[in-house]
């Protein structure tokens, strides 16, 4: 039997209650925090639904106050949560963290710090025995991240399972996003390398690929090390983006962005690159719309943004190459239509 799609993409991993200083400063001098919410896939799965694509998050949370309001804040986004089951054990992992940068993959020195509380969290239960395959397998795309592998034995399991080759398997879409605190080595984080191997499409940071594989030599480099999947995004941060496909290697170069934070901006990346994918757009314009999205949660403080309408995005992703490399963007140009210079 054919297998049913209910949707375009599913996202699977942790979310967390984010809080965020209410004023600048290191966490121990901090008074107060404002509550938001934080998590790589459900932050994919947000701006996908936002973006008008039917999406659902697969996940657990505790049943607690923390759990009822990560359900119901990404369910105001328009995604479908009804496969997020409450663990009756185990809390809602939550972090805090400065208004500076996150830290960086290579471990040095940041301008910000971040505080996660997830250990033992309801999230860090998910497993090939705790997760349907169903519920994962149901859209066209399932979106995946290496921060679930992180999290536990059984997470990794999980991960393990739904990147093997299996019957009716969706396109299987995985974001590596190192992060340096959650592995106790690079060498163990080389199992994100073995997850992606069995992927359709990859994202991949060229810094985080150095970091956690010692792979140097630029995108061609990254693409060497991971020659397997269909489709590979090597995102270089203000330089752009390079993809790899069957049709050989596309660069496209960001736009010009009046930065006010860069957290979330890489899940943005990979929900704009989704959503021109879904929509069958050429390896340009798909690009060009990841670097929108990005641009979209780099103009604002927190994790999430509301992306731009499709037809503003649309006829910025349409522009000349002379005109996209002119291209600035500054916080609140997603409300409005942008003048090109």
């Amino acid at each position: 039997m054919a297998r049913t799609v209910r949707a375009d993409a599913v996202c699977l991993g942790e979310s967390m209650v984010t809080f965020l200083p209410t004023t600048p400063g290191p966490l121990a001098e901090v008074p107060a925090f404002e509550r938001s919410i934080g998590g790589a896939e459900s932050n994919v799965a947000c701006t996908l639904a936002r973006a008008g694509h039917p999406t659902r998050w697969v996940s657990r949370v505790g049943a607690d106050g923390f759990g009822d309001h990560l359900v119901a804040a990404v369910a105001a986004a328009g995604v479908d949560t009804a496969h997020v089951v409450r663990d009756p054990d185990r809390p809602t992992g939550v972090y805090f963290r400065t208004r500076g940068e996150r830290a960086t993959v290579s471990g040095e020195r940041a301008a910000g710090e971040v505080a996660y509380y997830r250990a033992g969290s309801a999230a860090s239960a998910m497993s090939p025995r705790t997760v349907g395959l169903a519920a994962a397998d149901a859209g066209r795309v399932l979106h995946l991240t290496g921060i679930t592998a992180a999290l536990s034995g059984g997470c990794l399991d999980l991960l393990r399972t739904l990147t093997a080759p299996r019957p009716g398997r969706p396109t299987v879409a995985f974001d590596v996003n190192y992060r340096v605190g959650l592995w106790r080595s690079a060498a163990d984080a080389r199992v994100l390398l073995d997850l992606a191997r069995g992927c359709d499409l990859v994202f991949a940071g060229e810094d985080e690929a150095e970091a956690a594989w010692g792979v140097t030599g630029g995108p061609a480099a990254v693409r060497a090390a991971l020659p397997e999947p269909a489709a590979l995004v090597v995102k270089q941060g203000a330089l752009g983006a390079t993809a790899f496909g069957r049709g050989g290697a596309v660069h496209v170069p960001a736009p010009h962005v009046d930065v006010v934070a860069h957290v979330g901006a890489g899940d943005a990346f990979a929900a704009g690159y989704l959503s021109a994918t879904l929509r069958g757009l050429p390896v340009r314009d798909r690009l060009r719309h990841g670097h929108l999205l990005a641009a979209a949660a780099l103009t604002v403080p927190g994790d999430l943004a509301e992306p731009p309408a499709r037809e503003h995005a649309d006829r910025l992703a349409a522009l000349p190459d002379d005109a996209w490399a002119r291209l600035r963007l500054a916080p609140g140009w997603t409300a409005q239509e942008t003048a090109v210079p």
